[in-house]
């Protein structure tokens, strides 16, 4: 069985398991005041080119939303997301828990679309009875998207544009960013994200870390009394070097960059193993994440050798499912794949 299911089924990187035994009876101070977290928060700062950012860790992703939403809205704010948003569609709720409502719109193959959003936020405005409604506090986007789908640079500049017009913050989801960063169509780059975003992270979990993110506050942007919000709502590791230490590898000699590139390297060899065995894919993704339709009856058989995730139904015999590369994703695995869905012929 080989797995294709997500980019986390398996553990850390060696590079970073290695620098995790080397320091681990290092006597460190807790809750991210050690000297790893630092190291590693500089050398973002360098990879960023933003010299006053603030960099803070946290453990995983839905954490890193739920606080990073809550500390900057205002208690009569919601964040508008698309409607396939992963805080919109598969946080459980997480959000609205903190006491924000999510605000959706819709998506186009996971995007926001710039001119959507200046006509909510024309329409909010005009409307009389605002006072009674949640207001649009923060923009939140994710790159790659829900559907591995890219933002150009000129949309980002478009929807930060609006956010300006508007204040309104503008929050950027990072959980694959190093494949966004790193695929043969991107066009961003993190300095760039510092540039136009108010708070973005960047995915250690989905990109060889056993588990963290790296929060960048831009321009000196981390909100008051960060830490406290981060400790009520159960985010703050005590031994918060063990993100630290992963970090720190992952932004050494371009550990972060390298894992990025295999990720987007072999997802364009997934992508040419269903191209040539005429097995339609059900969007074209330029990352790591890639989506195919196929019979449900292939479906159960493909599953006896290969593991893969549901995505959606589309009709009653027909499904779409996901298939993602990861950081120990070799060329064994996809031929392995390969095999499998020749078997289905």
């Amino acid at each position: 069985m080989v797995s294709f299911e997500n980019d986390y089924n398996t553990g850390a990187h060696p590079e970073v398991l290695r620098r995790l035994l080397e320091t681990n009876l290092e006597p460190q101070t807790g809750y991210g005041a050690d000297k790893w977290c630092a190291s590693a928060a500089e050398k973002i700062r360098l990879a960023c080119q933003s010299p006053e950012a603030d960099v803070e860790f946290s453990a995983g992703g839905t954490q890193t939303n739920a606080v990073v939403i809550s500390s900057l809205l205002r208690d009569w704010e919601g964040v508008i997301a698309v409607e396939t948003g992963h805080v919109a569609a598969h946080e459980a709720g997480a959000i609205e828990y903190t006491g924000h409502k999510v605000l959706t719109l819709p998506q186009h193959e996971g995007k926001l679309a710039p001119s959507e959003l200046e006509a909510f936020l024309t329409a909010f405005y005009a409307d009389a009875n605002r006072e009674h409604m949640v207001w649009p506090g923060m923009v939140y986007l994710s790159h790659p998207t829900e559907f591995g789908t890219l933002y150009s640079k000129a949309e980002l500049a478009a929807i930060r544009a609006i956010c300006l017009r508007y204040g309104l913050k503008l929050y950027l989801d990072g959980a694959r960013l190093a494949c966004g960063l790193l695929c043969a169509s991107a066009e961003l780059t993190l300095p760039d994200l510092a540039e136009l975003c108010d708070v973005f992270y960047i995915g250690g979990t989905k990109c060889g870390a056993l588990c963290g993110e790296a929060v960048v506050f831009p321009r000196h942007g981390r909100p008051a009394h960060f830490t406290n919000t981060v400790k009520k709502r159960g985010a703050l590791l005590a031994k918060g070097r063990l993100l630290g230490v992963q970090f720190d590898a992952l932004f050494t000699d371009g550990l972060y960059f390298r894992i990025g590139k295999h990720e987007s390297d072999m997802a364009e060899k997934l992508k040419a193993l269903f191209k040539e065995r005429g097995i339609p894919l059900w969007l074209d993704s330029p990352t790591n994440q890639q989506f195919v339709e196929l019979e449900d009856g292939k479906i159960e058989k493909l599953k006896e050798k290969v593991a893969f995730s549901f995505w959606e139904k589309t009709d009653e015999t027909h499904t779409v499912i996901r298939f993602v590369t990861g950081w120990s994703t070799t060329e064994e695995d996809l031929a392995t794949l390969a095999a499998a869905l020749d078997e289905l012929k």
